[in-house]
């Protein structure tokens, strides 16, 4: 039976999957406050970004599938946006539980890299006005920076206009 490789010393499956991949990215950790309201807008304050650079991903059920949206976290999800985006009907938030088990991740660290379970993803296409933006890299108070079209490329992620100011 063929060995299972080993998870990269402090690496996360996100930076891991970055890695392989041969993307550039730049990792930013911060100390995380369990106390914070929100923990995009924690993450942008604390790393000194604008808002609209930072990234959240959200997790939706649409017609019956689990769906990646990836908003700033300057804005909220458009839920009906998001289902046209990918040709459903209906959609609403996930249950954070199937979330966490579908991704591998805990709330507020869900980064749309290196999950379990491929799934679809739609990044809002605010994120093309820009040369960088910020994602979860799979923990709380662990940010990963990188371009728009290489975290385009690497979740298959359609481009679309999902957020809502």
């Amino acid at each position: 039976m063929a060995k299972k490789p080993k998870k990269q010393s402090g690496g996360t499956p996100a930076t891991v999957a970055l890695t392989a991949a041969g993307t550039p990215y730049t990792l930013h950790a911060y100390a995380h406050d369990p106390a914070a309201p929100s923990y995009g807008e924690e993450a942008a304050e604390a790393l000194g970004v604008a808002p609209d650079r930072v990234f959240k991903t959200l997790l939706a059920d649409v017609d019956g599938e689990l769906t990646v949206a990836v908003v700033p976290v300057s804005g909220s999800l458009d839920l009906k946006a998001l289902a046209t985006a990918v040709g459903g009907k209906r959609a609403a938030m996930a249950d954070p539980a199937a979330a966490e088990r579908s991704t591998g991740y805990v709330l507020g660290g869900i980064s749309p890299l290196g999950q379990r379970k491929r799934l679809r993803t739609v990044l809002d296409s605010s994120a093309s006005a820009h040369p960088t933006v910020c994602i979860s890299a799979g923990r709380r108070g662990l940010e990963v920076e990188l371009s728009p079209s290489d975290l385009a490329t690497l979740t298959s992620a359609v481009l679309a206009p999902i957020g809502r100011a």
